[in-house]
């Protein structure tokens, strides 16, 4: 079955809705403005029901379908923007200095607002949807709020499904896996503290700068030589801050990264040996590592039935060889990852076409790909609620 042909209809409304909300950018939980925008929307559609203020400032919207099923899934998108210039000089830029989308929320944002359009109009399925719309996914865990504020409790979800865009995959091609398909996002901060004193004089010092470039080097063991090569590990440091002056030598050094897997032992191995080469390394040299260690979003793991649901619906729309079954799995985080931890579902990328990367300044949502979002989107309630 090819896209919708009243997805198709509603494509240039629906670029319009993303192209406004593109212009209007808010970070983390500041939304306001985005979910009063999806709030009207909702209720000029007819949906039943619209609550506001889930997880702070998200969104939910209920469509009750025919029959008396309570059978209820959910579909997410995420609404905030980044703290990014944006460079793409295009008519519907950022209007707000300082902030962008330069992850595509707009875009999905829009393309759930239209598949609820759709839905609301239609209601050719039993049970219920639940069109969630979460903020804060950019490094605020708006999901996990969510999560933790009732989500899934409140309108009885059963299966939840998430769906983001692919800058380089082609439009109207799809890319989903079983199991993990997106990593856990730790992070650390690593104080060497040691003793100051004269440049001149190392020898009267504990030099907390040379014993963190011993801790910066023998990080990079925890990829090489202590986590299994067949698993996946990521650890960067990726700030290193100490001194004020040419000829002082200070008393603490600040190391900072990020450490990224994708099973819950590696993680733990990684956090347990990130602490143990620090610390002794700095005793070693009669310093002192105290760490910090922030275990963030966890790993996305699609489940397995739920992800062959994904898989046929978007080969229905795009045709089977055009979705990507087995695609490799990305280190990047994303709280979706709490909702599935909630509920059984799956997460599946949509082809971008040949953008700008994610987090790019030049970046901007392809909306060639609306009606292949708004038509995954459809197909999938209307097939999950017709069982």
């Amino acid at each position: 079955m090819p896209i919708l042909n009243r997805a198709a209809e509603l494509q240039d409304e629906v670029t319009e809705w993303r192209r406004y909300i593109h212009s209007r950018p808010e970070l983390l939980f500041a939304v306001e403005n985005t979910a009063a925008f999806v709030a009207e929307k909702l209720k000029s559609f007819g949906v039943d029901e619209v609550v506001t203020g889930i997880g702070r400032t998200g969104v939910v919207g209920l469509i009750r379908g025919q029959g008396g099923s309570d059978r209820t899934i959910g579909l997410r998108a995420d609404m905030d923007a980044l703290p990014l210039d944006e460079i793409t000089g295009k008519p519907w830029a950022s209007t707000t200095p300082g902030k962008m989308h330069a992850c595509g929320h707009d875009g999905h944002t829009a393309m759930l607002l239209g598949a609820a359009r759709y839905l609301a109009e239609t209601r050719h399925f039993t049970g219920n949807v639940a069109v969630i719309f979460q903020p804060a996914e950019e490094g605020g865990g708006g999901g996990r709020l969510m999560v933790q504020d009732g989500l899934m409790e409140r309108f009885a979800i059963q299966e939840v499904y998430g769906m983001h865009n692919m800058p380089g995959l082609p439009v109207g091609k799809f890319a989903i896996r079983k199991g993990p398909i997106m990593a856990a996002t730790d992070e650390f901060t690593i104080t060497i503290k040691g003793r100051g004193g004269h440049a001149a004089q190392p020898h009267r010092t504990i030099d907390p700068i040379a014993i963190g470039a011993q801790v910066v080097g023998n990080l990079q063991q925890v990829a090489s030589r202590i986590v299994d090569p067949l698993h996946s590990v990521v650890v960067s440091v990726t700030k290193f801050n100490a001194g004020f002056a040419h000829n002082v030598i200070p008393n603490e050094a600040v190391l900072a990264g990020t450490v990224r897997t994708l099973s819950s032992d590696v993680r733990d191995l990684a956090e347990k040996r990130i602490g143990e080469i620090a610390r002794g390394i700095a005793a070693a040299h009669g310093a002192e590592a105290v760490i910090a260690y922030n275990r963030n979003y966890p790993v996305t793991s699609n489940h397995a039935a739920e992800t062959d649901h994904a898989i046929k619906v978007a080969g229905d729309i795009s045709g089977p060889d055009n979705v990507d079954t087995d695609t490799a799995p990305m280190m990047g985080g994303e709280d979706f990852s709490y909702m599935l931890n909630a509920r059984p579902g799956a997460f599946i990328f949509m082809g971008n076409g040949d953008t700008a990367g994610l987090h790019n300044p030049a970046y901007d949502f392809n909306d060639e790909a609306i009606a292949h979002g708004i038509s995954y989107w459809v197909r999938l309630a209307e097939a999950r609620l017709s069982e």
